[in-house]
């Protein structure tokens, strides 16, 4: 098939259009050119902003391509407008979701694809789950429509995340052995899933008319604490036995609010997501391990000198003031109101 990817050259688009390319697919990139290209030679590239819409839809009406995944729509409008461009134009549209567009904390675990999407949990899901409601209402009429709805992603081309967010600081931190911040005990749920792994099942999405109208998961088999996540980073590093400084989750907001979005949003909370349903259609798999996704990432980010110093960011100032004030939080409780 001739697949169009809006996006392509992303972390996880990046994997897909190699995978397409290697599945016997003709592949074109839709791109601003901003993003160093890490694809295959066999890749045609169209430039372009997909927010002028006018120059979008005059530069895609031409190609005749099959199926279009789109990696980058994140609103309603975007959605409106990809819709517009595609109508019965293409056979399948495949959008790229998010588990975001669900509500958090959930009501149970493991959540599945109709789990409730509402009050949102951010801007951003909202925004997805208003643009997945897009796709939905075109389906059938303008094209066939696929939702995917990946996770944590990481992997060559990214970074490997940390309770105050994705700076590559953490890694140096870990190498050296020095103390990690933790959110709250350290007891949440988190699930990484390598690029190469989500990508495969969009691949395997493409011309699957099971697929058709139909949202899925595609996310990590791997579901571990913080607590663990970080003791797996650093055996995949071969570096010391982490010490993890455990900090409430208010406390770390009030005291780096510009830091913790993420932890706000996404870090604090325990899910965990059921792929049965990509397993059975997509053929998906979950292949590459934490630790070797670890492994192969850092190494990506050593070669291109792209780790920044482990005290490159106040983690140490904010551990100090912790310990400071825990020790004079149990030193102001008398000796004989302890328990025994």
């Amino acid at each position: 098939m001739h697949v169009l990817i809006v996006g392509g050259t992303g972390l996880i688009s990046t994997g897909i259009t190699r995978q397409l390319i290697s599945a016997g697919h003709e592949v074109t990139c839709f791109t601003r050119g901003e993003t160093d290209a890490r694809v295959p030679d066999e890749v045609s590239f169209v430039r372009g902003d997909r927010d002028d819409h006018e120059t979008f839809r005059e530069r895609v009406a031409d190609l005749e391509v099959d199926c279009v995944i789109d990696m980058v729509c994140f609103t309603p409008e975007q959605a409106d407008r990809a819709v517009e461009a595609f109508a019965d134009a293409i056979d399948q549209f495949v959008f790229c979701s998010t588990v975001d567009v669900y509500h958090r904390p959930p009501a149970t675990n493991p959540v599945t694809e109709d789990a409730p999407r509402e009050p949102a949990v951010s801007e951003y899901g909202a925004n997805k789950a208003a643009a997945e409601d897009v796709f939905r209402e075109a389906h059938g009429d303008a094209f066939a429509s696929t939702i995917i709805r990946p996770w944590s992603t990481y992997g060559e081309g990214g970074t490997v995340l940390h309770s105050l967010g994705t700076d590559t600081y953490y890694i140096d931190r870990i190498r050296e052995g020095k103390p990690i911040v933790v959110h709250g005990d350290g007891s949440s749920l988190w699930g990484p899933c390598h690029r190469d792994d989500v990508a495969g099942a969009f691949v395997n999405a493409v011309g699957n008319e099971t697929a058709y109208g139909e949202a899925y998961h595609v996310t990590s088999e791997e579901v571990i604490s913080w607590n663990q996540y970080h003791r797996q980073v650093a055996r995949a590093l071969d570096a010391p036995e982490p010490e993890l400084v455990h900090i409430p989750t208010d406390q770390l907001v009030a005291a780096v609010p510009d830091r913790t979005d993420m932890l706000v949003d996404h870090f604090q909370y325990s899910t965990v997501f059921d792929n049965s349903k990509a397993r059975r259609d997509l053929d998906f798999e979950y292949t590459i391990s934490f630790e070797d996704g670890v492994r192969r990432t850092v190494e990506w980010l050593s070669d291109r000198g792209e780790i920044d110093p482990w005290d490159s960011a106040n983690d140490d100032a904010l551990i100090d003031a912790w310990r400071d004030s825990t020790a004079a939080f149990r030193d102001g409780v008398p000796v004989s109101d302890r328990p025994a």
